[in-house]
């Protein structure tokens, strides 16, 4: 699924800056972002008002991370030859029906198959989303214009989750979802007023993508980034209920650190992004054995009411900064034909949304909710561990062909 960059017409004066059908996808992208991590803020919520345990309520995030991951590599196979607008349509209008009757599912395993329908669109449609913003500015914006749309799913995490919890802990937290399926309504007419019909290429052959896709190395950073989101889930999906149970922090204070918490997030991309330009391999290695500290460190600050403040906000920077080498690292692995292999990053880093939130569970159930930082940590330095590998293997060949 690749758009033409070549014999490209001279951008219009209103392509000079960014323009408006750019903001709706970006728009798309925050009401992603805030689909994806709402739950975590309201778990509380759901669990009493469903009748069901917090780790019960934690995998409402593993089935949406669980539709992530199946729905982006089979969406990209399945539509690999259909009109990007025509594509971005239809992910919007699913992602739009899935919010809207997880506001109004009745049951727990309801409201879980209302996200798996909803995360169906998620990978897609930031993929195409991506490609599409390339095409809407001149050539040398389009790097600014991709990291708009994705910059969406950043400012969901300071913005949208914080006022989404707000929003559901005030009127209940259906009333989130409510507020969303409207987000999602805003940029579908958006997309179908101002996204204009561009043309398309050949795409490259899903033989040529699904070689590159299963390249040994390309593989084992898919391994590396789902222990480093399974790191971030275990201990994120339960944060609410561990600042509340044991930093002793009241639920509308909670709101507040999750603002924190999103800050240290932006600062984790734009820190772990120029590290990646810099040296990519070593800062990532790097990166993962912090986090892992850090991690650690967190086991002994929730019992503090102020340093858990802190760490969190370290955790977040951390957390976040391997996610920009992780996908150039992939990007880079999968040059020739990279559509497959960069969608299915999206599945392998949910499918470790969706082991983190689990096993994160797993430990409240069985160790108890303050041991989830320990397990955190752990996944983190299998992380680094899978980054050693990788580098390893490419400096042995690079020895091997001198």
């Amino acid at each position: 699924m690749e758009l033409s960059v070549h014999n490209q017409p001279q951008p219009s004066p209103n392509q000079e800056r960014f323009p408006l059908s750019l903001l709706c996808l970006t728009l798309g992208a925050f009401a992603i972002g805030m689909t994806e991590f709402i739950i975590m803020g309201l778990l509380p919520n759901v669990a009493h008002d469903l009748s069901v345990t917090i780790p019960q309520a934690g995998q409402l995030i593993t089935s949406y991370a669980l539709g992530v991951a199946v729905g982006a590599p089979l969406l990209t196979v399945l539509t690999h030859r259909m009109p990007q607008k025509k594509l971005l349509v239809l992910l919007m209008a699913i992602f739009i029906a899935g919010n809207a009757f997880s506001a109004i599912a009745p049951t727990y395993f309801l409201l879980i198959g209302a996200r798996i329908v909803t995360a169906l669109a998620h990978g897609t449609f930031l993929g195409v989303g991506s490609l599409i913003a390339s095409r809407l500015v001149r050539p040398d914006k389009r790097a600014g214009a991709v990291s708009m749309v994705l910059a969406g799913l950043t400012v969901a995490n300071i913005i949208g989750v914080p006022f989404g919890t707000f929003i559901g802990q005030q009127l209940g937290w259906r009333s989130s979802f409510g507020a969303i399926t409207i987000l999602g309504l805003i940029s579908l007419l958006g997309i179908i007023r101002f996204i204009p019909v561009i043309r398309q290429d050949q795409p490259s052959s899903l033989v040529q993508e699904f070689r590159s896709l299963i390249h040994p190395q390309v593989l084992l950073m898919l391994l590396t980034g789902a222990f480093g989101c399974a790191s971030l889930f275990s201990m994120f999906t339960y944060l609410t209920p561990a600042l509340e149970m044991i930093s002793g922090y009241k639920e509308h204070e909670v709101t507040w650190i999750l603002v924190l918490f999103g800050i240290g997030v932006t600062l984790g991309n734009l820190v772990g992004g120029k590290l990646a330009d810099w040296r990519l391999m070593p800062s990532l290695i790097i990166n993962f054995a912090v986090l892992g500290i850090i991690l650690a460190v967190l086991t002994f600050t929730l019992h503090n009411a102020v340093l858990a403040v802190i760490t969190v906000f370290v955790w977040g920077v951390a957390a976040f900064g391997i996610m920009p080498g992780v996908q150039v690292r992939i990007l880079n692995l999968a040059h020739k034909a990279p559509l497959l292999a960069s969608t299915s990053s999206h599945s392998a880093l949910n499918l470790g949304n969706a082991s983190g939130a689990y096993l994160g569970g797993l430990v409240i159930t069985y160790a108890g909710l303050p041991n989830v930082p320990w397990l955190a940590a752990g996944l983190a330095l299998l992380g680094c561990g899978g980054a050693i590998l990788s580098y390893s293997i490419e400096r042995r060949g690079k020895k091997q062909t001198d």
